[in-house]
């Protein structure tokens, strides 16, 4: 029974916490202030690299959008099965429902102006009501997200390596600069980050909420905010399933450098997988440190138009690559966007039933 409450009480919580981000409070002036230069940014990179030349290049892309965003679902399937990894064996859901869940939480984080975070409330939720308890479900999130950001740093730090490898890059020091150091601060913030999740995160969290959540929900949270730090503590410690999460995560990133390799062929400007590795990890530690921009819109263009010229590629080029990923972004995150609206609103309805 105090198991069952507990995990009522976490999905109030996450419910709650993911419907606050995604409304009015987190579209707040700084997001929307954000927002509007990162999109005012595009349109001037568009317009300084010609606008009729990235028509061209979005038009030669043409159809070539469809196989390019269905292989997207490649390295989603990858950071879904690191997930899945870190979820309890005896409530596991099965691959086709990670992944699905993956996908609305993806959706939410790409499209809707909550700093990356409110799809990880929201894939935890999901998982609670497919039968994962509702402290293991807080925890995969937790660490699921640590283990996305650590495996994305090595995903940097191996494309800066490989940079440093080409011959004749001398610009590519002045680059790798500035990479390396965001590199090294978000390293210290990640390493941070895991130790406050090993010194009773939760429970923290819940002594400075005693003023800021609702009283019918702060003793279940209370209650239940040593059951979530046991349990995040459980899931570093799962031995062989953290590190296959650890490497399914990585080998995610790694797979999305076909999404460049793809668009760069299609535009007639092949890149070899290597450099297309690289392009694709430096634009992916740009997004990143951008998590604040909505979308990181402008940050991703302009991070494209500065690392696509070390290897030769026009602006144009680079530009199409990233709005070819914007595309994606839509054609796959505007339904998953649906689908959790019509989850929420089913499940909504059937509780009010009862």
């Amino acid at each position: 029974m105090l198991i069952e409450q507990e995990a009522q009480s976490y999905s109030c919580l996450a419910f709650s916490a993911t419907h606050r981000q995604t409304g009015s409070q987190i579209i707040s002036s700084p997001f929307i202030v954000a927002g509007f230069f990162g999109f005012a940014l595009v349109i001037y990179l568009i317009v300084d690299s010609g606008a009729g030349e990235v028509a061209r290049a979005m038009l030669t892309v043409g159809w070539w959008l469809l196989p390019i965003t269905i292989y997207h679902l490649v390295p989603l399937l990858f950071s879904a099965l690191s997930w899945r990894e870190l979820l309890p064996v005896a409530s596991r859901p099965n691959v086709f429902t990670v992944t699905w869940i993956r996908w609305i939480r993806e959706s939410i984080n790409s499209l809707l102006p909550v700093a990356s975070v409110g799809g990880d409330f929201a894939s935890a939720r999901l998982a609670h009501q497919r039968g994962v308890p509702g402290t293991r479900a807080a925890a995969s999130m937790v660490v699921d997200t640590t283990v996305g950001v650590i495996t994305q740093l090595i995903f940097v730090i191996v494309g800066a390596v490989l940079l440093l490898m080409r011959p004749n890059e001398h610009a590519a020091l002045k680059v790798l600069s500035g990479v390396l150091t965001g590199v090294g601060v978000f390293f210290v913030a990640v390493l941070i980050f895991v130790l406050v999740q090993h010194k009773n995160m939760f429970a923290r969290f819940a002594r400075l909420a005693r003023g800021l959540l609702p009283k019918k929900w702060l003793s279940h949270y209370l209650g239940s905010a040593s059951a979530m730090d046991d349990a995040v503590v459980l899931a570093y410690r799962s031995g062989p399933a953290f590190w296959r999460a650890n490497l399914l995560r990585l080998v995610g990133w790694a797979a999305g450098a076909g999404e460049v390799w793809l668009v760069t062929r299609c535009l007639g400007q092949p890149l070899s997988l290597i450099d297309s590795f690289i392009l694709e990890s430096l634009s992916s530690g740009v997004r990143a440190a951008a998590f604040l921009v909505p979308g990181a819109l402008g940050v991703l263009e302009g991070g494209f138009v500065l690392f696509g010229g070390l290897f030769g590629l026009p602006a144009e080029s680079a530009l199409a690559i990233s709005l070819s990923k914007r595309v994606r972004e839509l054609a796959l995150g505007l339904p998953g966007l649906f689908a959790w609206y019509w989850i929420e609103t089913h499940y909504f309805l059937r509780r009010n039933g009862e």
